[in-house]
């Protein structure tokens, strides 16, 4: 495995924050319309459903966006997880402006069950762009099966696999597997700049890990769950 890849990306995610909270970041002010979700979750309710009287868990939740919006779906509690502080800060300033009852605590994946307990809720969710953070897919699968009560159920999407293989594109228009599509110990990415907002990110340097969609659900029915549902999308 790469070495120091996680210093290198909490300190990559430490500066995506105040770019993601800039005017032309994320859309924070929406939030103050009681009746607002966030683009992804709003995507992700018809599979997702209701959440009326269910204990959420969020991992990777970043700045709340999402974890917010899932709190307004009727759960009894929610709780996103992140092992970044600066977003954190960002997660709970917005819960408090959108008047939402979310608690965020401080965690990497990995310790998320000691960091909240386990069989600690109903309902695990994970958005686009969290999976390939993380080194040990099965390591993930465990700690998922951990933090769920008898009968509950993870609910995930994610960027496809063969996507986060793929190249920028390129002046010729092939499409082609530059990058791991299976795990490995890892590949490093230097970005100058971040997917929402303007500016630098100071510190560009991140390790990306891809699991391969036979990984993913191979590692989840290992530890325990049954895959009652997979959609691939266009």
């Amino acid at each position: 495995m790469i070495d120091d890849w996680r210093s290198m990306n909490l300190a990559n995610w430490e500066a995506r924050v105040p770019l993601h909270t800039a005017p032309d970041g994320y859309d924070l002010a929406a939030f103050d319309d009681p009746e607002y979700l966030s683009a992804v979750v709003r995507y992700d309710l018809p599979r997702l459903g209701r959440l009326d009287g269910s204990d959420v868990v969020h991992l990777q939740c970043h700045i709340g966006t999402d974890t917010v919006s899932l709190a307004r779906l009727g759960a009894r509690s929610v709780t996103g997880l992140d092992f970044s502080p600066a977003a954190l800060d960002a997660g709970r300033a917005l819960s408090r402006r959108a008047d939402a009852d979310v608690r965020f605590v401080e965690s990497d994946v990995a310790g998320a069950v000691r960091a909240l307990g386990a069989a600690c809720c109903d309902v695990v969710y994970t958005g686009i762009g969290a999976l390939c953070w993380l080194p040990d897919i099965r390591q993930w699968a465990a700690v998922v099966a951990d933090l769920l009560r008898p009968g509950g159920r993870l609910f995930m999407r994610e960027g496809h696999p063969v996507l986060w293989a793929m190249c920028d594109p390129r002046p010729d228009g092939l499409l082609v597997l530059e990058y791991p599509y299976f795990e490995t110990a890892g590949t490093v990415f230097v970005d100058h700049e971040s997917y929402a907002g303007s500016g630098a990110i100071t510190a560009p340097e991140s390790v990306n890990f891809n699991h391969g969609l036979g990984e993913i659900f191979t590692a989840l029915t290992a530890a325990g769950l049954t895959v009652i549902a997979l959609e691939e999308h266009r």
